[in-house]
């Protein structure tokens, strides 16, 4: 599970249940992680008090932070020396071999293609660089958010069966070895790992802390393509990895758990939950 704010009755309700959680420092408390004992109390608060009880997997210090986004780049400046601190204060508690402290990313941050060529832009590469090596130094992951449903909003005459999983033939051949692409998923997981390969992490396994398909609200948003783009994304990050990373599974986190009724932003932002926020019931039927 991830929780994108460090709620104590959803911690406590936690408590005992074996489910490993992603719990991330929502951006507007990077500001407070910038001193050591800042970082120090985060995680006594968050963490310690929690602990055996809570199965602490990632700490997400910071979320889609993007120096080319308004409603983000004031953040720019903080994420890195937050991931420092609590990466500290984790080591400090003796805890570093059972969590791991990252950031969540998006593709938004790279461009290229085919997936061999992915590279951070320019314009990103001065916030994101530093990060990679970070990451790289301390054996962590990154997180990234990958979503095929915006990505092919984006593109003009956009193959959905692509998108969902569903094309019955390879789409995309990248020369750069012959690596055959069959789902946008793995495309853009791959550029990313190619960005992040370019970026000094050669070495960095990317850990897929979103990824989801809205069942309303806008083009292709609909309960069908949602549940056969959930379905087929369980199928396939349960085998053996991309075309660039083969070999093992995807770790992945479905986004969402509930539909956001109350969220802002485009209509289709409502809709992404696997379940109905007022009736409990689950919209899909999903085996995992």
């Amino acid at each position: 599970m991830r929780l994108y704010d460090p709620v104590q009755s959803a911690l406590q309700a936690l408590g005992g249940s074996n489910i490993e959680l992603m719990l991330d420092v929502p951006n507007p408390q990077l500001q407070s992680l910038q001193t050591a004992a800042g970082a120090s109390t985060w995680v006594r608060n968050n963490i310690q008090n929690y602990l055996p009880g809570v199965n602490f997997r990632y700490i997400a210090v910071g979320n889609e932070v993007d120096p080319n986004n308004g409603g983000t780049s004031e953040y720019v400046n903080l994420v890195l020396p937050a991931m420092r601190n609590i990466h500290n204060a984790i080591v400090a508690a003796g805890l570093q071999n059972q969590i791991k402290v990252s950031t969540a990313t998006y593709s938004g941050l790279t461009s290229g293609f085919p997936p061999s060529q992915g590279a951070f832009r320019d314009n990103v590469q001065g916030f994101i660089v530093p990060i990679i090596q970070f990451l790289a130094q301390n054996n962590l992951p990154l997180l990234a958010n990958i979503y095929p449903y915006f990505s092919y909003l984006g593109t003009p005459q956009g193959d959905l069966q692509y998108a969902l999983f569903t094309a019955p033939n390879v789409v995309v051949t990248d020369p750069v070895g012959n690596r055959q692409y069959r789902n946008l998923f793995d495309a853009l997981l791959d550029t990313l790992y190619s960005a992040v390969e370019k970026s000094g992490g050669p070495n960095i396994e990317i850990v897929v802390s979103e990824s989801g398909w809205p069942s309303s609200g806008g083009t292709e948003a609909s309960v069908q393509n949602a549940g056969t783009y959930y379905r087929n994304l369980i199928n396939h990050v349960k085998g053996n990895g991309t075309p660039k990373r083969q070999g093992r599974p995807i770790e992945t986190y479905l986004f969402a758990m509930y539909d956001e009724n109350l969220k802002g932003g485009a209509e289709t932002e409502k809709h992404f939950g696997l379940f109905n926020p007022t009736n409990q019931q689950p919209k899909y039927q999903l085996s995992f």
